[in-house]
């Protein structure tokens, strides 16, 4: 069965509060203020059964222009409105502000009771009606049910609940982007049970046991137990008033305007996309980075308001904007809002959350204005496309695009397939299911290749970059799978080459320059003749006071070749020499089984300063293995 939640509006002191008590026997003012001075402050709730067998929830809000703010709280998650209206009075202030503001919610159904009747006459609540249906003409209430009550008297009751169980059968089916979320409305302590919150569940469902998130300060609860119309359940689902008894939490912990959520499912926010709507009723035009009060789900944060497409906003004029938020906010994309004027506070406009993590964007920018008419009304592959653009090399994964897009992860995963078919995203990691846009790999790619080549041309000596270089070197946050697979697939296309932690371009060669190969024939020469007694390093390299580091660079050459072997930081010998030897030394410790440093230096005729160094040389490269002062062959040898 589906769930609705009923909430009532209209001006002060037209008998919203009296008639919610006529219908259900439950008085929704609780606090000791409302009690003494006779209206309502703060929400109340409460539940009806209609003779269909739906149960409604209600939140009664309060109808006096101070209390404008708890109003709004209140109207976020519900379905329908009943708009009260006192016949004795009529149309008043807040019975328009009401609404507007209803309207701004994107609420679509109601009717109306038209109070207090036992104190006018008959020609008189005829003309009331008559001023009612003129009034709600083009609104959302246009020819919806305007049905004459009276709570004192109890009349009409029993028309109007039959009013409301028609009206809600009437109410189109909402689509559920399937990310639970509780906007906060209420808190407190029971005795025994601990800290309690209520609100409006808005989408998804959830159970007992769950473990949830209090966002926006990611504060992490368990769920201990689920109440709906006052009746333990073990789950709840959206579109019911829903109380959630939280375990390991204080009740300072939270307030009004917190927002239940499961971990990792929307984050916090400080800046959105949206689109504005500026009520026609207002007065004079509204101004680029005008101050505002924000009013989303039962929370109102401060924000500026950076108007995209053009310098202001005439009266019922729409457009395309950023809001800049002075503190967290908790909603998704497909959200509506209400925004209220700084001051004096009144109801302004509101409109609709279309990326509710958006970047920063420059004013009249086509790219960011292009961006966010698709984000408005694209298809849905082409908003997917947005967000992975958005989301740069770092990417994202469907949860995430269900949050920036108001989409249930079911389809975004159908399109996603799609996307993937059109080589249009990438999944770079299946384990976190997380994707890019295809353009950004590509264009990764692209960097990749051209860094080597500007590498290879800087560097002619030197036969590749490091890895670490090369992904420090990308541009944006490039994470370790997404680089292993970039050099994986331009490997596979032979684009490239990885020898352990290097990389260089598919067929890259050094290339010595005649000077170049001059120098490295020297240093071989160098080698070649000292035999056994070559010059330390340092000694070599400043053979070419000038050009040392050209000289480093071709001895590393020679190193990575094999034409040298480095045995410790200082001494490298050519490799030819270093072959003979193995073969002499192999022969020796053949002969007489083992060797010493004196044998050695028998063999070689060389200083305690090569000794050491050639013995140990032979041991790490497996040659022979130590035993007390000597050494024996390696058995495999």
């Amino acid at each position: 069965m589906r769930h609705f939640v009923l909430g009532t509006a209209g001006h002060v002191d037209h008998g919203k509060t009296a008639l919610i008590k006529a219908l259900t026997g439950i008085d929704t003012d609780r606090l000791k203020e409302e009690k003494e001075r006779g209206i309502t402050i703060d929400l109340g709730f409460a539940s009806l059964k209609l003779p269909s067998g739906q149960t409604l929830g209600i939140v009664d809000v309060p109808g006096h222009e101070k209390f404008i703010k708890n109003m709004v709280s209140g109207a976020a998650g519900i379905d329908l409105v009943l708009m009260i209206i006192s016949a004795d009075e009529g149309i008043m202030p807040q019975t328009r502000e009401h609404l507007h503001i209803c309207s701004l919610l994107g609420i679509r159904t109601g009717l109306v009771a038209l109070t207090k009747t036992d104190l006018v006459e008959k020609e008189w609540l005829d003309l009331v009606k008559t001023e009612i249906e003129e009034f709600l003409r083009g609104t959302f209430l246009d020819g919806a049910p305007v049905v004459p009550v009276s709570a004192l008297k109890q009349e009409g009751l029993k028309e109007l609940i039959a009013a409301l169980d028609s009206t809600v059968g009437k109410i189109p089916q909402k689509s559920d982007c399937g990310i639970f979320r509780l906007p906060v409305d209420r808190v407190f302590t029971m005795k025994g049970f601990g800290t309690v919150v209520t609100g409006t569940l808005v989408c998804d469902h959830v159970r007992v046991g769950e473990d949830i998130q209090i966002m926006p300060e990611e504060i992490s609860a368990r769920i201990r137990g689920l109440q709906v119309h006052n009746q333990p359940v073990e789950e709840a689902w959206a579109g019911q008033r829903t109380a959630i008894n939280l375990q390991g939490i204080e009740k300072s912990s939270l307030q009004r305007g917190d927002v239940l959520v499961r971990p990792k499912t929307v984050r916090p926010t400080m800046r959105m996309d949206v689109v504005i709507e500026y009520l026609n009723t207002n007065s004079k035009s509204f101004k680029n980075r005008a101050l505002i009060r924000l009013h989303t789900g039962t929370v109102e944060v401060i924000a500026r308001v950076i108007l995209m497409e053009k310098e202001e906003l005439k009266p019922g004029e729409s457009g395309l904007a950023q809001l800049v938020l002075e503190k967290k906010d908790v909603v998704v994309a497909g959200d509506r809002f209400v925004l209220r004027s700084y001051s004096p506070i009144t109801t302004i406009g509101g409109g609709l959350i279309i990326d509710p993590l958006a970047p920063k964007h420059k004013r009249l920018d086509k790219k960011a204005l292009q961006e966010m008419q698709v984000l408005q009304n694209g298809e849905l592959g082409q908003r997917i496309e947005i967000i992975l653009n958005r989301s740069g090399f770092a990417g994202t994964d469907p949860r995430h695009l269900a949050f920036r897009l108001g989409v249930n992860v079911k389809l975004i995963n159908e399109t996603l397939h799609e996307l993937f078919s059109k080589k249009t995203a990438l999944i770079t990691d299946k384990e976190e299911t997380n994707i890019i846009s295809y353009l950004f790999y590509e264009k990764l790619e692209r960097d990749a290749l051209e860094i080597l080549r500007q590498y290879h041309q800087k560097n002619p000596l030197r036969e590749g970059i490091s890895k670490e270089e090369l992904k420090a070197s990308l541009t944006g946050e490039v994470n370790p799978k997404l680089f292993h697979m970039l050099l994986q697939n331009l490997a596979a296309k032979k684009a490239l080459a990885v020898e352990k932690e290097t990389v260089r371009l598919f067929g890259y060669k050094v290339q010595l320059a005649d000077d170049l190969n001059l120098m490295r024939q020297t240093i071989n020469k160098t080698y070649s003749d000292a035999g056994l007694a070559p010059p330390v390093l340092s000694e070599v390299i400043g053979k070419f006071p000038d050009r040392k580091k050209e000289a480093q660079n071709i001895i590393n050459l020679m190193l990575k070749e094999g034409a040298l072997i480095k045995i410790n930081e200082e001494l490298v010998f050519a490799k030819t020499v270093l072959e003979k030897l193995r073969q002499d030394y192999k022969a020796l410790l053949i002969r007489d089984g083992k060797a010493t440093p004196a044998s050695f230096k028998e063999l070689t005729g060389l200083s305690r300063k090569y000794i050491i160094p050639l013995m140990e040389y032979f041991d790490t490269s497996k040659l022979t293995v130590r035993v007390g002062d000597h050494r024996i062959l390696r058995e495999n040898q």
